[in-house]
């Protein structure tokens, strides 16, 4: 864990991330082992190293509000979650006085067969921008180096480096030139592809500060 100006920030391994200031924020919880209650959930895709019902159930409290994309509504729906907001890219909502923005997440050359990528922009998928009283924080889901990006104001990037469904090292580091945050925290590696080389890799090549947080 980490602290930036007052936010605590967990890495849960893959690409889940625990936020805290005040209010908790977990997102994509995947083989995560904590069990404490969050306020919001975010979920960039149903894919089920992200949409995980097995994980969600171990972080939904009585007052749980859930964010996501229209792939995963039928999943959460089923997990008595107090109250789920099904969004686009594009929308901005306030959450128990946090400012969300979901923005596109997409595969740009990343394919499972020839002309179909793992991500297809047309299937919706979210990154999210969360706005903790002036810290943002961008997770961007599972995503190659997209044009959207330059649009992105953060001071703290969250950003897959393992390559094969998303971005490599090499990709992200040129990301990082776009977004322009203060500090980049890598993931999605270590568990299902890629390892910390690529996590190492990315803070060699990117030109902010990167920090290489332990698995809670």
């Amino acid at each position: 864990m980490i602290e930036y100006h007052g936010l605590e920030i967990s890495w849960l391994g893959h690409d889940s991330f625990r936020l805290k200031k005040g209010l908790s924020v977990i997102i994509d919880p995947y083989k995560i082992s904590s069990s404490e209650e969050v306020d919001i959930i975010l979920i960039t895709h149903e894919h089920f190293d992200h949409l995980s019902s097995e994980d969600l159930k171990k972080v939904i409290g009585p007052n749980t509000i859930a964010v996501s994309m229209q792939m995963c509504a039928q999943t959460l729906s089923t997990l008595g979650i107090a109250e789920v907001r099904i969004v686009k890219a594009g929308a901005v909502l306030d959450v128990k006085g946090i400012r969300i923005e979901a923005v596109e997440s997409y595969n740009t050359n990343k394919f499972k067969e020839p002309g179909l990528v793992f991500h297809p922009r047309e299937d919706g998928n979210l990154g999210f921008v969360i706005d903790f009283g002036g810290v943002r924080v961008y997770h961007s889901g599972d995503t190659d180096d997209i044009p959207e990006m330059a649009n992105i104001k953060a001071d703290i990037a969250l950003l897959p480096v393992s390559g094969t469904y998303v971005m490599t090292a090499d990709e992200a580091a040129e990301a990082v030139k776009k977004i322009e945050p203060n500090l980049a925290i890598p993931m999605h590696y270590g568990t299902i592809v890629g390892s910390k080389v690529d996590a190492q890799r990315f803070k060699d090549l990117a030109s902010c500060d990167v920090q290489i947080l332990e698995r809670e």
